[in-house]
């Protein structure tokens, strides 16, 4: 057994948890089941949603639950964590502190990889929950790296939150015309985050677009190495 081991928040929601399982499993290089990484995943699908949280303006149950987790990945020997959920790094700081793994900020290695690709000065759009623009969590990381970050209207906005919640998060397919109206508004950007995790389960063909970044790819593509793992040897992989 590996001496590392992979620690996943996860179950916000389910169906994104998966997609970042399948991304560590596709991204990995391995022949046989012991070349790829030991893994704890925890699927708290019962998590109080982070966006109400937010905008009820109370955390500390949110933060209560998340103790609990880490808790039990610290019991099952996780040397790194991963929060699948762009809204909970709401409470990064906080998180750090009360536990000894280290812990992936998913958002600010987004932003670093973006500086990398696209230089001081690009304007980056960002697709999130009403929770993640609210509380500026790409807004403050996108600025720290010397880019600008760039939000859809207030009405598109909610066209946003229908894809996440009215269609991914119940299992439907996401509106088209949402998510043509969103990218209409973020024709000046150099690229799109896709800065929620549901926006990540939806089909590579929606936002099949070079100028589309998912963070929770570039989270596997930096875990997996962390982990004792090894990259494939795919160009479009070690350059994310």
């Amino acid at each position: 057994m590996k001496n590392k081991v992979l620690g996943v928040i996860g179950g916000m929601g389910p169906l994104a948890t998966d997609v970042f399982y399948r991304n560590i499993i596709e991204f990995t290089d391995a022949e046989c089941d012991q070349d790829h990484i030991d893994m704890v995943i925890l699927s708290h699908a019962s998590m109080p949603d982070r966006t109400e949280a937010i905008e009820k303006g109370d955390l500390s149950e949110l933060l209560a639950e998340m103790k609990k987790d880490f808790r039990i990945l610290e019991d099952a020997g996780a040397t790194l964590a991963v929060i699948t959920c762009n809204t909970a790094h709401v409470l990064y700081r906080q998180i750090s502190e009360l536990t000894k793994i280290p812990v992936m900020h998913m958002p600010l290695e987004t932003a670093k990889y973006i500086r990398k690709k696209y230089g001081k000065g690009a304007k980056v759009g960002i697709l999130a929950t009403d929770g993640t623009i609210k509380q500026g969590i790409y807004h403050s990381v996108i600025r720290e790296m010397g880019l600008v970050p760039v939000d859809v209207s207030e009405e598109c906005q909610k066209r946003v939150m229908n894809i996440i919640y009215g269609c991914v998060k119940k299992g439907l397919p996401a509106d088209m015309s949402d998510v043509e109206a969103a990218v209409k508004q973020l024709d000046e950007c150099s690229c799109i985050v896709l800065g929620c995790t549901e926006l990540s389960a939806v089909s590579d063909e929606v936002f099949a677009d070079d100028r589309f970044i998912d963070p929770m790819k570039i989270a596997a593509r930096i875990a997996i190495p962390a982990a004792g793992g090894k990259l494939r040897d795919d160009k479009n992989i070690k350059d994310m």
